[in-house]
């Protein structure tokens, strides 16, 4: 377990080079601006969107209110009040995709691929939803129908991530593997959904990937390597890893009013996972 002040180390670390460097490829208007400093750095926002997904508490006004503000005070003395903060998440989006980036694990030529369903709404509430008009889409899944985005990850067999896309909810699971197959070599292990001799080839010539999956009913049955067949059943290190992003951390929920927000808590989500606070 990793206490608050290590994860805000860890943070500050990557922000001390990530900010800098950031700013200068920003392009400018060609006016001067004041550009006046937060009361909080942004390791220090970073650091209690991170520890919100990693607590017990299931929302966020709750816990800013009587975690941040009350028990974690002195770690952050410059702490505002809850509807600034809010105002500050959305500029945490792309510092937080790039430190999640800095996290990923390395490829070891075994890996492990699936994606999971993320609804931002329930199906009767489709036609109300305005915050995701033209960004989230109506998809299927093996369970039913959902309207929201698709999130795809691949892991290594010591449960490390590598890589991760997020897509609408209507995208086939096979149509973003190249990009999120890029840079690794070895065999990677999916579903019967990925399912694909014109995707085997692709990969293969492209990408030099060799993907294995689980036969659907109506495929041909054919001969495969018994460690092969043995590490299609090893799955179980990314479903478990998705079944705490859905049921523990609940990834998911009908609350969202930013869809910057959004990809913020998703981001997050996937931090907590791979960090533990205390």
């Amino acid at each position: 377990m990793t206490s608050v002040e290590d994860l805000f180390c860890a943070v500050d670390d990557f922000c001390q080079s990530f900010e800098p460097a950031w700013e200068g490829h920003l392009l400018g208007h060609g006016l001067q601006m004041r550009k006046r400093p937060r009361s909080l750095c942004l390791s220090e926002i970073m650091t209690i969107l991170i520890g919100f997904h990693q607590s017990c508490y299931r929302n966020f006004k709750t816990y800013y209110t009587q975690k941040v503000q009350q028990d974690w005070r002195s770690y952050f003395p410059g702490l505002v009040s809850y509807q600034r903060f809010v105002e500050w998440i959305p500029s945490t989006l792309i510092p937080l995709c790039a430190y999640l980036r800095s996290l990923f694990g390395t490829c070891s030529g075994i890996s492990f691929m699936d994606s999971t369903s993320l609804k931002v709404c329930h199906n009767r509430r489709i036609s109300q939803n305005k915050v995701f008009e033209n960004l989230a889409q109506r998809g299927k899944t093996s369970v039913d129908w959902f309207f929201g985005f698709k999130l795809h990850l691949v892991f290594n067999d010591r449960g490390e991530l590598l890589n991760f896309v997020l897509t609408p909810g209507n995208t086939d699971d096979r149509k973003p593997v190249l990009k999120l197959l890029q840079g690794m070599f070895g065999k990677v292990f999916a579903d019967k959904g990925y399912s694909s001799q014109k995707l085997v080839n692709q990969l293969l010539e492209s990408v030099g990937v060799h993907l294995i999956t689980k036969l659907k009913r109506k495929m041909k049955n054919r001969l495969m390597v018994l460690n092969d067949r043995l590490l299609l059943r090893k799955r179980s290190i990314i479903e478990t890893i998705i079944d705490q992003l859905k049921n523990i951390s609940q990834v998911e929920h009908s609350r969202h009013r930013s869809p910057v927000n959004c990809f913020v808590n998703i981001v997050c989500h996937i931090h907590a996972c791979l960090i533990k606070l205390d």
